[in-house]
């Protein structure tokens, strides 16, 4: 008679306190990819005002890259539940 071997996943501990932690590095990601993001904006309005062209290309850039990082810390969020919720379920 053989029997069955499986991994025991109710030995790893810390699943919540590991969902905890990274909810909040990306909450604080979420936090300062917005603020940057109310920074370029402002930059760049001011920039084009004045007629400082270079500066408002870069003040958009940044714009950009802060949306762009908004948007993944948001699916990292939505992503790491998705795999929390498929490993529990294992």
């Amino acid at each position: 008679m053989s029997a069955g071997v499986f991994p025991d996943f109710a030995a790893v501990g810390g699943a919540a306190q590991l969902r905890e932690i990274i909810g909040a590095l990306l909450t604080v990601v979420l936090i300062a990819a917005v603020l940057m993001l109310v920074v370029c904006a402002v930059t760049w309005a001011l920039a084009s005002a004045n007629g400082q062209y270079q500066t408002a290309s870069r003040a958009r850039v940044g714009l950009s890259v802060s949306v762009a990082t908004a948007v993944a810390a948001g699916a990292g969020v939505a992503w790491l539940n998705f795999l929390i919720s498929v490993g529990s379920a294992l």
